[in-house]
């Protein structure tokens, strides 16, 4: 039994090496990836790790969940909104759960992407939009239900939240639930007068950042004119 201590251990830990190294190198590629399509679109890229970004944006659950958070790989550019451009930023966010105490004590990394616009509207209401899940249906038996929309279809497949129901009907209208019935999207938020689109429990492929980035400039370009013109009003106000 020692001696196949001895030769099981010493395998285990170069196999763990490799798998260390060939992880290395996959995010150094995917980080040159990142700033070579930063360049081509005139966009900052920022790969260090910015422990602020929970603090910023602290009206995002995703960005405050557990330990050791941090945000890095940032991609700094704009996006148009009513003819105006505005912020953006996507990037790829991390952050650290630890349960259980003693011998049983452990430390789950857990890493996904966002991207985040800066809205220039003053007291933007509140908005939720995420797939519709299987305990969403429960809670709506109970009373616990979100914004039903005259789209059957889109009602059943998105749970939507907001401060406001007028607001939440004007901007999702027939053309807008069409688009994204067609598009699929992840989880995103109005919250604080930014926008933020949440990936997954993983980080996206620069084709998803492509695919990411092209879906918001169609959402935004949605955006009706009257709406835009009356948020524009009361930004004035």
């Amino acid at each position: 039994m020692p001696e196949l201590l001895f030769i099981v251990v010493p395998i285990i830990i170069v196999v763990f090496c490799l798998l260390a190294y060939y992880s290395h190198l996959q995010a150094k590629k995917r980080r040159e990836a990142l700033a070579a399509w930063a360049q081509q679109r005139g966009w900052r890229f920022a790969p260090g790790h910015d422990s602020r970004w929970d603090r910023r944006y602290s009206q995002f659950s995703c960005f405050t969940q557990g330990h050791s958070r941090y945000a890095y790989n940032l991609l700094d550019g704009a996006l148009q909104l009513g003819g105006e451009s505005r912020p953006c930023t996507v990037g790829d966010y991390t952050y650290k759960v630890t349960s259980g105490s003693g011998k049983n004590r452990r430390t789950t990394t857990y890493s996904f992407s966002f991207l985040l616009v800066e809205l220039p509207y003053v007291g933007l209401p509140q908005l939720a939009v995420r797939p519709e899940g299987f305990f969403d249906g429960l809670a709506s038996l109970v009373g616990f239900d979100d914004i039903d929309f005259e789209s059957e279809e889109f009602s059943r497949k998105f749970h939507v939240k907001s401060s406001d129901k007028r607001f939440a009907y004007d901007l999702l209208h027939p053309r807008m639930m069409e688009f994204m019935l067609a598009s699929a999207p992840p989880t995103f938020e109005i919250e604080r007068g930014v926008f933020c689109l949440q990936g997954a429990n993983s980080c996206w492929e620069l084709s998803e950042i492509e695919q990411e980035v092209n879906w918001c400039k169609h959402w935004f370009g949605l955006w009706p004119p009257h709406l835009l013109a009356d948020l524009q009003s009361r930004s004035a106000n």
